[in-house]
C-alpha cells in the first residue's frame, strides 16, 4: 500500500519546532539542576542532604535525574540566556516567570523531580519547597505547555512501563516520593498521578500496558472516601481494581522504609482488596445500620460504582457479592444498575443525535439529498444502541 505523506503547512512546521525548542530547554534545565544538585556546594548542601534524609540511594537520584534549583532570584534563568535560549521558550516551559519589569525562576530554592514523558523526554517539573514559608505551596509544577499536559501524564510512567508488562499489574500511589521510595524497595511498576485526581486520559495512559491497578491509600479514612469517585473512572474504562491500605498515620513513602523487600510484597499480597468489595465494606462500616436514608444511600453508592463497569459477567459477580454484604435482593440491585446504565445511554444516544444534528446545520441547501445518508445514519445509529443495551442485559 503506497503512504502518502501530508506536506506539512508552514503553521504546522512552525508549532513543531516550537514544541522541539520546548523540550531542549526542558532537557537543558533537568542537565542544569542535577548539575546543581550534585556540584554545587548549595545543592549538595541542601537538595541532595535532602534526598539523603529520605533515604534515597544515589542510584535512584540519579535514575530519576533529580535535581535542586538555587535559591537566588534568577540564577537558572540567567545561565539558560547566558548558554543562548531565548527567554520566550523559558517563559512558554514555565521555568522562568515574567513580569513587567523582570523575570525570575520558578523552582528557586527547590529541590526538582523532572516529568518524563512516554518516551523519556523531559516535559515538565515538580519542585518541593525545604522551608516552612505557609504562603509558598510545598509543590509546585510546571504549567500547562505544548509539551506538558498534566491530565495526560503519569509521573514515573517511562522507568515503570516494562515492570508494568512484565507483572502485568499497575501500582499508583498518590506522589513523587511514594514512586521513589516504592521505586527503590523492589516495586518498579508504580506511577503516580502527582498528587491530583486521576483522569479518563491517565486511566488510558496505564491501560496500554495493563488491565489490573492496584491503588495504595494512605491509613487515612477520610482521604480514602474523598478519592472514591475518581476511581469509578477506573472502572468505567474496564480496569480491574484493588486496593492496599497501610497501617494507620503511614504513607508509602514511610511505610516502605520499615519492612524488608519480602515483608513489604508480603503485606501488599495480604492486604489487596478488590476494590467493590473494599467500598462497601468501608461505607458499611460508617453507616449506622439503624438509619434507613443512610443505609439507602450506602446502597445508591455502591451499585453506581457496579453500573459504570462495562464488562455484564463483571457487573453481575458484584452484584451478587454486594448483595450478600448488604443483605439485598439481587433483583433490586439489578433494577438500579439497569436504571442508570440506560439513563447513562440515552445520555449518549442524545449527545449523538445533538451533533447529528449540528452538522446537517452546517450543510449548504444545494447537498440536501445528503439528508436521506444522515437519516439512515442515525437509524444505524439508534439499532447499535439498542442492540448494545440488549446485550447489556437492559
Amino acid at each position: 500500500i503506497e503512504v502518502v505523506e501530508k506536506e506539512l503547512t508552514a503553521e504546522e512546521i512552525q508549532q513543531q519546532n516550537e514544541r522541539e525548542s520546548l523540550l531542549i530547554v526542558s532537557s537543558f534545565a533537568q542537565k542544569h539542576f542535577t548539575g546543581t544538585l550534585f556540584n554545587n556546594m548549595e545543592g549538595i548542601a541542601v537538595g541532595l542532604s535532602y534526598f539523603k534524609e529520605r533515604g534515597y540511594r544515589q542510584e535512584i537520584i540519579k535514575k530519576f535525574q533529580l535535581g535542586y534549583c538555587l535559591d537566588q532570584k534568577d540564577d537558572f534563568t540567567k545561565e539558560a540566556l547566558k548558554s543562548g535560549y531565548k527567554l520566550d521558550y523559558l517563559v512558554k516551559t514555565g521555568l522562568t516567570i515574567q513580569r513587567e519589569n523582570y523575570h525570575f525562576d520558578r523552582f528557586s530554592g527547590r529541590v526538582i523531580f523532572p516529568i518524563h514523558s512516554l518516551s523519556g523526554q523531559v516535559i515538565g517539573f515538580g519542585g518541593r519547597t525545604l522551608k516552612s514559608d505557609p504562603k509558598a505551596g510545598k509543590y509546585i509544577n510546571s504549567p500547562e505547555s505544548d509539551i506538558y499536559h498534566k491530565s495526560t501524564v503519569l509521573y514515573g510512567i517511562y522507568f515503570a512501563k516494562k515492570k508494568i508488562v512484565e507483572e502485568d499489574k499497575c501500582f499508583l500511589v498518590e506522589g513523587y516520593t511514594d514512586v521513589l521510595s516504592l521505586f527503590q524497595s523492589g516495586f518498579e511498576n508504580i506511577v503516580s498521578s502527582s498528587g491530583t485526581a486521576l483522569t479518563p486520559e491517565q486511566i488510558r495512559l496505564i491501560k496500554r500496558f495493563t488491565n489490573n491497578v492496584t491503588i495504595v491509600f494512605d491509613g487515612d479514612e477520610a482521604g480514602i472516601k474523598a478519592s472514591l469517585r475518581g476511581i469509578d473512572l477506573i472502572l468505567a474504562e474496564g480496569l480491574n481494581v484493588k486496593i492496599v491500605v497501610l497501617p494507620s498515620g503511614e504513607d508509602p513513602d514511610s511505610y516502605s522504609k520499615k519492612p524488608s523487600l519480602s515483608g513489604l510484597k508480603q503485606f501488599f499480597s495480604d492486604n489487596e482488596q478488590d476494590f467493590i468489595r473494599f467500598k462497601t465494606r468501608l461505607l458499611v462500616n460508617s453507616t449506622k445500620n439503624d438509619d434507613p436514608v443512610q443505609r439507602a444511600n450506602l446502597i445508591r453508592d455502591v451499585v453506581k460504582s457496579i453500573a459504570v463497569i462495562p464488562e455484564s459477567i463483571t457487573r453481575s459477580v458484584y452484584t451478587k457479592e454486594c448483595s450478600n454484604l448488604l443483605l439485598i435482593e439481587e433483583q433490586v440491585l439489578y433494577s438500579e444498575i439497569n436504571k442508570i446504565r440506560r439513563k447513562k445511554a440515552e445520555q449518549n444516544y442524545r449527545k449523538l443525535k445533538y451533533y447529528e444534528e449540528q452538522n446537517l446545520r452546517k450543510i449548504p441547501e444545494k447537498q440536501s439529498p445528503l439528508l436521506t445518508e444522515s437519516t439512515e445514519f442515525q437509524e444505524r445509529e439508534i439499532i447499535r444502541v439498542v442492540t448494545e443495551l440488549w446485550k447489556s442485559g437492559i
